[in-house]
């Protein structure tokens, strides 16, 4: 679509600037895109000419969730698996090599359907950014190719060849890490901007996850982490002493984790350098303890929310189900949540130019079909998503 657009009679936006409240809310509102980007906010009645409208008829518009941590590149299923959670059975982290299986098994057009299946189920969700990982073919080649699909759909693409030690190394993980390290990492980096590690029990431990990190930092990738996931760890304190941009899963935090976090706080407020990314989708899929964002956010440490969009353990590309889930079992405000979801994940990607609906930056809106952000945890579980324009886009 050409030309400008106009979105107007708004009753309830959302800006994540100024405006009313943390999440910057003006009221009988109105923006106005051009050329992709916001150009101008303001009240509805003085909005100026467009040569495109859509008509919000009062209900709320907000800025297109960023989703920043989701693994789309796989096949299979384990659906059996959730079933034996849901009878029991703990969550190890170890069905994870049952993925890898079937996405070397697979064909570069079966995986890039799963890869725009589950994209565009996101987007219908209004998810207009989507980090995509790496991580289940643990081979050169496949984790290049993984990569490669991946960067067809989104510019967040993430090497996340040290996922887990794959059968063939098992015995032999220092042999697997100089293979992340050296061509593995060669392969993967053209089609990659971050490198990431499942620093855990029964994965990768911190002195092999900072090695490879450091190799990826090294080849010009930006630093993200699990960490402290399935129990306390070294996790968070290593992405701390690295920048990364995000500390993720954050169920099994000490003190001194929290402490570390907040101590990346910017000089002039704005939030910490490197933000907790929460994954709720994670706990509800395998009955684990959820994350208490509260004792982050009391810290002062900035906290984005994701869906972890996987085959195993978090099946899910819904973000309106996670900010949900956020409020009803993490302690988070309804206002915290959408603010997690939508600015937390930009800050968990380094972003300035999404999560917000300010003039200059992309334009990304999700039209409810209600009055009021706070429906998406008011309405758990309910299609509140009536219209989605991406980058200045109807779609």
């Amino acid at each position: 679509m050409s030309g400008s657009l106009l979105v107007d009679n708004i009753g309830e936006l959302v800006t994540n600037g100024a405006g009313e409240g943390p999440l910057g809310i003006r009221r009988n509102a109105a923006v106005l895109v051009e050329e992709g980007r916001v150009v101008w906010v303001g009240p509805s009645a003085y909005a100026p000419a467009a040569d495109h409208h859509v008509d919000a008829g009062g209900a709320a518009v907000l800025p297109g969730f960023v989703d920043s941590h989701a693994h789309l590149v796989f096949a299979g299923d384990r659906a059996a698996e959730f079933a034996a959670r849901m009878a029991g059975q703990p969550y190890t982290g170890g069905g994870i090599r049952t993925t890898v299986g079937a996405t070397r098994a697979a064909t570069d057009d079966e995986l890039r359907a799963t890869v725009r299946r589950l994209r565009g189920e996101a987007l219908r969700q209004g998810t207009t950014t989507m980090e995509i990982k790496s991580g289940y073919g643990l081979t050169v080649a496949d984790e290049a190719r993984s990569l490669r699909i991946a960067a067809e759909t989104s510019t967040e693409t993430t090497f996340l060849g040290a996922h887990v030690v794959p059968a063939e190394y098992a015995d032999r993980p220092d042999d697997y890490v100089g293979l992340v390290c050296g061509p593995m990492l060669a392969a993967a980096a053209p089609y990659a901007k971050w490198i990431d590690v499942f620093c855990e029990r029964g994965a990768f431990d911190v002195d092999h996850a900072r090695a490879i990190l450091a190799c990826g930092r090294a080849a010009g990738l930006g630093v993200r982490l699990h960490a402290n996931q399935l129990g306390p760890g070294p996790g968070v304190q290593l992405g701390v002493e690295l920048d990364a941009a995000s500390v993720d899963h954050c169920t099994h935090l000490s003190d001194a984790d929290v402490a570390a976090l907040a101590d990346t706080a910017h000089s002039d407020g704005s939030g910490t350098r490197t933000v907790a990314t929460l994954l709720p989708g994670a706990e509800f899929s395998t009955r684990s303890p959820y994350p208490d964002a509260r004792r982050l956010l009391d810290a002062g440490v900035t906290v984005a929310l994701a869906t972890d969009c996987n085959p195993g353990s978090s099946y899910t590309s819904s973000m309106p189900f996670c900010v949900a889930l956020a409020v009803r079992e993490m302690r988070m405000t309804p206002a915290e949540a959408v603010w997690a979801a939508t600015a937390g994940g930009a800050r968990a990607l380094r972003r300035d130019d999404i999560g917000v609906l300010t003039p200059g930056a992309r334009a990304d809106l999700v039209v409810l079909d209600a009055p009021s952000y706070l429906h998406l945890a008011y309405r758990p579980g309910v299609p509140l998503i009536r219209q989605v324009i991406r980058n200045g886009a109807l779609q």
